[in-house]
């Protein structure tokens, strides 16, 4: 067996620490009529944060789990029950066919800029486009991230780059109680992906690189590709049983493939092209369908103008406006193709030589 390395993780907070982070929540000075309160939760989070309760409430896994008397997670169940629903019914050629639009920028008009964005507006124009072609959409506007109270993408932990079937489908790194880590948007997002025929993925630049918000959520979706289903399996965390697993052979299986996708990528001076390759690159990568030439977009808008008329730029710029509505097209016809199983897949059946 491949050696478990050692040596990285830090010392746990000192009471002293765990206090001053704790009552960084509690600064309004309203908190202060109920102190006692505070203290008394305050030294059961204390307590948990020792003993590393993550997962405070679980339940036996039960049948069709590798070890059905292992206690997992009842937060992790709920969840998995969800996608495995959201599944069965993006399967049923009876449901209506869904596309989820994802906006991807950290911009909106209730928080700090006071302005909606711009990519919100192009995420309406290929709602209304859908609705036209009587496609169901799913709005996930990730500035939410930014306005929005208690609400969080926790950051991948990189479990796969120590053996893939460390990596649970869904996530179930969190939440993690013990470490406060909680309310995390990600249990949602799963089963909100998972539900869809079609995704567009309609995003801004940020110095050269996809948005803080939809990075996080990319980050994440690793475990759709290749994770595992059964955490039982490994015992919930255990990296000893994960690398066992992956060096007897590991299927890596695709859980979101088979859903078409398009792209709309937009900049102000640079980066949109590497962008927009990327994103497209992640999603083959991940067995989705790219739905033609004309989903794949990539334009400026306002191109080395002030921030300050961007939207101007954008209302001037009917050609673009047109290209969006063609990307939102060009996956409703995919999303039919495929649901009827007329689109033309040249590759599919073949099996990947390198699955990883």
């Amino acid at each position: 067996m491949t050696p478990i390395r050692k040596g990285q993780a830090p010392a746990a907070l000192s009471r002293s620490v765990f206090h001053e982070r704790f009552m960084e929540s509690f600064m309004d000075p309203a908190f202060q009529a109920e102190a006692e309160a505070i203290s008394r939760v305050e030294a059961i989070a204390w307590d948990a944060y020792q003993e590393g309760r993550k997962a405070p409430r679980t339940r036996k896994a039960g049948p069709g789990y590798a070890d059905p008397d292992y206690d997992l997670s009842v937060e992790w169940l709920a969840t998995k029950e969800r996608i495995d629903q959201a599944q069965a019914a993006w399967a049923d050629p009876a449901t209506p066919s869904r596309v989820l639009l994802v906006c991807g920028s950290a911009r909106n008009d209730g928080t700090c800029p006071g302005e909606i964005s711009k990519t919100f507006r192009m995420v309406q124009w290929a709602e209304e486009t859908l609705a036209q072609a009587q496609i169901q959409t799913d709005v996930l506007d990730l500035s939410l991230l930014t306005s929005s109270y208690h609400l969080n993408i926790h950051p991948c932990k990189g479990c796969v780059s120590t053996a893939m079937p460390l990596c649970h489908w869904p996530c179930s790194c969190y939440p993690n109680h013990a470490q406060g880590q909680t309310s995390d948007w990600m249990n949602e997002i799963y089963e909100r992906w998972t539900a869809a025929h079609g995704v567009i993925i309609l995003t801004p630049v940020y110095w050269y690189q996809s948005p803080s918000p939809l990075k996080l959520m990319i980050d994440r979706l690793v475990c759709a590709d290749g994770g595992n289903p059964d955490p039982t399996r490994t015992h919930g965390k255990k990296a000893v049983e994960a690398k066992a697993l992956e060096l007897q052979g590991w299927d890596y299986p695709q859980h979101l493939a088979g859903r078409a996708y398009g792209l709309v990528v937009h900049g102000d001076v640079a980066g949109i092209e590497g962008v927009r390759r990327g994103l497209s690159d992640w999603l083959d990568w991940m067995g989705l369908i790219d739905s033609g030439s004309q989903a794949r977009l990539d334009r400026y808008v306002g191109y080395y103008e002030p921030y300050a008329t961007s939207h101007d730029a954008l209302d001037a710029d009917a050609p673009m406006q047109a290209e969006v509505r063609n990307v939102a097209s060009a996956v409703a016809s995919a999303v039919k193709a495929l649901r009827t199983g007329t689109l033309s897949q040249p590759d599919k059946g073949l099996s990947r030589p390198r699955p990883k």
